[in-house]
C-alpha cells in the first residue's frame, strides 16, 4: 500500500491530525470511560512496547480491556496476520 502516493497522504494526514485535533477533542472527553470491551494490540518489538504499557494505559480509559502483545514491529496486519486473525476471532467471539 505504502507505493502508493495517496496512502502515504493519508498516513501523514493521520500521524498529523494525532499531534492536533485528536488532542482536542481527547481532552473534550477526559471525564467518560469507553464502555465497550476494547482490544489492544501492539507489536512487541515496536515503539509502543517500548514506551507504554499498553493494557494499564488503556485501562484509565476504559472499562473492560484485554490484549496483549504481538511478535511483530509495528505493522500487525502484514508482519503477523494469522495471529492477528487469532486474536480477532477470540475477541469477537
Amino acid at each position: 500500500c505504502f507505493a502508493d502516493p495517496a496512502t502515504i497522504h493519508a498516513s501523514c494526514e493521520d500521524y498529523r491530525a494525532a499531534a492536533g485535533i485528536d488532542l482536542e477533542h481527547d481532552e473534550s472527553d477526559l471525564e467518560r470511560r469507553i464502555a465497550c470491551p476494547l482490544l489492544v494490540l501492539w507489536g512487541r518489538h515496536g515503539t509502543i512496547e517500548r514506551c507504554f504499557n499498553p493494557l494499564k494505559d488503556w485501562a484509565e480509559r476504559a472499562e473492560n480491556v484485554s490484549g496483549c502483545a504481538l511478535e511483530c514491529g509495528h505493522y500487525l496486519p502484514e508482519e503477523v496476520p494469522q495471529p492477528l486473525l487469532v486474536e480477532l476471532i477470540k475477541f469477537l467471539s
